[in-house]
């Protein structure tokens, strides 16, 4: 018997190590990082700064090559797919700045259905359907024909995640969506992400500061520290006490009780 479609594992990792390769030495940022991602779930990467959250997220996005363990996404090893085939599977919403800003929303929109369309880019009626409706999951309707330098900071992080939805992947990944936004705006992405995570199925990953916002909305969490990177819903990972070192005492501790960070006394 079949496992139950939200219990399918989209990426699944065994034993791996992320850093650089240089000819003459090999830096390892993270190792031992044995996860498993399912269909439907939204999880959070968290971990104090310089711990290897970007490079971990580049490495399970191709990027950059593994040092060491294996990356099996919808059960094939990442290493054997090709660009074509990977962007099929795997979309990905960055914090760089947008070079194309002339486009407008329904045009940057369309472009994550590159893909699927012919060498002219010609989109098709069912491309044309994919747009309106990721536009339509991010309550976009109304910015279709602005311009993507009229946006704000929120609202161009919701025409990426549209663009992300348009490509119709298993797989969404994102570099900290939530970065130059407002406490509200923070949370009405995170909260967005939730909802498209359950509405579409989708296995959404990202990278966060946001780690109170991650612990109240996602269905689980990759907490990475010095010593582990451990995985598991936020319910566990308290009682597991995953972030009660996650930083220096002396500045921040952990209410186990509220499961949220408070600033020292």
């Amino acid at each position: 018997m079949t496992a139950i479609k939200s219990n399918h594992i989209i990426v699944k990792t065994e034993n791996l190590s992320v850093g650089y390769q240089s000819k003459k030495r090999q830096t390892v940022v993270a190792s031992n990082i044995s996860i498993t991602l399912n269909k439907g779930e939204l999880i959070a990467l968290v971990g104090p700064n310089g711990i290897g959250k970007s490079t971990l997220l580049r490495t399970l996005t191709k990027v950059q090559n593994s040092l060491n363990g294996s990356i099996c996404v919808n059960n094939k090893e990442l290493s054997l797919f090709n660009d074509i085939e990977l962007s099929k599977v795997l979309s990905i919403v960055l914090t760089e700045p947008l070079a194309i800003k002339n486009l407008t929303v329904f045009e940057l929109v369309a472009l994550g259905r590159h893909p699927y369309t012919n060498w002219i880019g010609a989109l098709s009626k069912k491309d044309i359907a994919a747009v309106h409706n990721a536009i339509s999951l991010t309550n976009i309707d109304d910015l279709k024909q602005k311009k993507c330098y009229e946006l704000s900071d929120g609202q161009l992080q919701k025409t990426m995640i549209a663009r992300a939805l348009a490509q119709d992947t298993d797989l969404i990944i994102l570099d900290e969506p939530t970065t130059h936004l407002d406490m509200y705006h923070k949370a009405y992405i995170l909260k967005l992400l939730k909802k498209l995570a359950k509405d579409t199925n989708k296995t959404i990953l990202f990278s966060s500061h946001e780690i109170n916002l991650a612990i109240q909305l996602c269905d689980k969490m990759i907490v990475m520290s010095k010593n582990e990177i451990i995985s598991d819903s936020p319910k566990n990972l308290i009682k597991k006490g995953a972030f009660n070192k996650l930083f220096p005492e002396d500045m921040i501790v952990f209410d186990t009780i509220n499961g949220s960070f408070k600033v020292q006394e």
